[in-house]
């Protein structure tokens, strides 16, 4: 049985201040749903592609691609593998309880982008749980955010909010296997 590569460190931190750099409008949460969306969609989403669609000029771009081009790989390879190590790129744990659900609704806006822009799925190829988790998706990307002081159940609220989005992905990355197997060369 393969292990899973253990994905780099990429801190949110790090993603804002490169986008910033690259003179990108997209937050850094934003950004990584849309990631995540287009990859559950097909196996053939380049890093170039998402790199063109998230910042306006890449001159300044390292060679390599940087701490985006970890990010991209750790992304996929979290996405496919067997451990469940996925992860929504979220501001961390010190940030406000408005910053992190802020950033929890742009993560959600992204991820529908990206899902249905590079090979949308059609209805028919969704399983009625893969339907309601895009809906719930909806609601949480729709949602205004105001977690007031951040207490205890304010917190716990948002964390069960970010586990079941980072199992719905997840499970939607599973259910559209056969979308991506699917694929025309």
């Amino acid at each position: 049985m393969n292990a899973d590569p253990t994905p780099p460190d990429v801190a949110y931190r790090d993603v804002s201040a490169i986008l910033e750099m690259l003179g990108s409008s997209i937050p850094a949460a934003e950004s990584h749903g849309c990631l995540c969306g287009a990859l559950c969609t097909t196996s053939t989403y380049s890093f170039e592609r998402w790199i063109d669609e998230i910042v306006p000029s890449a001159e300044e771009m390292p060679p390599d691609g940087g701490v985006l081009s970890d990010l991209f790989a750790a992304t996929g390879a979290a996405l496919r593998g067997d451990q469940m190590t996925f992860q929504p790129l979220l501001p961390e744990d010190d940030a406000t309880l408005d910053a992190r659900a802020g950033a929890l609704s742009q993560w959600c806006q992204g991820f529908l982008f990206g899902l249905g822009s590079v090979r949308p799925p059609r209805a028919q190829d969704l399983q009625a749980n893969v339907q309601e988790i895009l809906r719930d998706l909806t609601h949480i990307a729709q949602a205004s955010v105001d977690a007031g002081e951040g207490g205890e159940e304010e917190e716990q609220a948002y964390s069960e909010v970010l586990e079941y989005v980072r199992a719905g992905v997840q499970l939607i990355h599973d259910e559209l296997d056969a979308v991506r197997l699917g694929e025309s060369t």
